[in-house]
């Protein structure tokens, strides 16, 4: 059976980098666990570059987060919906981009797993879309940020939170997820597209505006 996609709008301004997207596999994570099936992580960049240094730091060790253009981003309500759950209190984590940082991090990935859902998504928002359309997860936000509350009700674009790197983050970025259900350990992803965006290209030439679709890696979108 094919799934409709639910469809969404950039939750950001500005321009951001798309990682795993499912437009290149599914499941976009690798995994099914946690209904991230078909979820989308978006890095804030200007050009191409995520960050505002590169240094030693960079090459051989951690870095601090707000170097990071995400770090601090506003967030935005993707559509008009209800919070059903807001987690708040993960520590921002130092950022990793050297493979000396990445490695030994990654043989903590396991415990991470086991810690539950502030472990995992960190700060992060979850929001039943209107008309019981699906549950959309926003995740890795900013230690303090968020301004919503549990059973409140958001209009589309309406700030949330603000960026940042907690949970299972090596630096900051947000996690968006569609699910069936509001409890992550049971539920099941959902496809999800976004409307009104546009695409930059990675070569010279005018940036193409898309209607509705699902970025592909790599690419680097903005709203309209």
């Amino acid at each position: 059976m094919t799934l409709d996609h639910v469809a969404l709008t950039l939750p950001f301004r500005g321009t951001w980098l798309t990682r795993n997207s499912p437009a290149r596999r599914v499941p976009s994570h690798g995994t099914h666990l946690f209904a991230t099936t078909y979820a989308v992580d978006f890095i804030a960049v200007r050009g191409r570059r995520t960050a505002m240094t590169r240094d030693w730091r960079t090459l051989v060790s951690t870095e601090p987060a707000d170097r990071f253009f995400a770090f601090g981003q506003p967030i935005l309500a993707p559509a008009a919906g209800r919070v059903v759950a807001v987690h708040d209190g993960e520590t921002d984590h130092e950022a990793r981009r050297s493979q000396l940082a990445l490695l030994p991090y990654a043989l903590t990935q396991a415990a991470r797993v086991r810690g539950g859902a502030g472990a995992i998504a960190g700060n992060h928002v979850i929001l039943e879309l209107a008309g019981h359309a699906g549950y959309v997860v926003l995740a890795h936000l900013r230690a303090g940020s968020i301004r919503v509350g549990d059973g409140e009700s958001v209009a589309l674009g309406q700030e949330l939170g603000a960026c940042g790197n907690s949970g299972n983050s090596t630096q900051p970025h947000l996690h968006i997820q569609v699910m069936d259900s509001a409890d992550p350990f049971a539920a099941r992803g959902l496809p999800m597209s976004f409307r009104d965006y546009r695409l930059w290209s990675r070569v010279d030439g005018p940036p193409v505006e898309v209607e509705q679709g699902v970025p592909g890696e790599s690419e680097v979108v903005e709203p309209l």
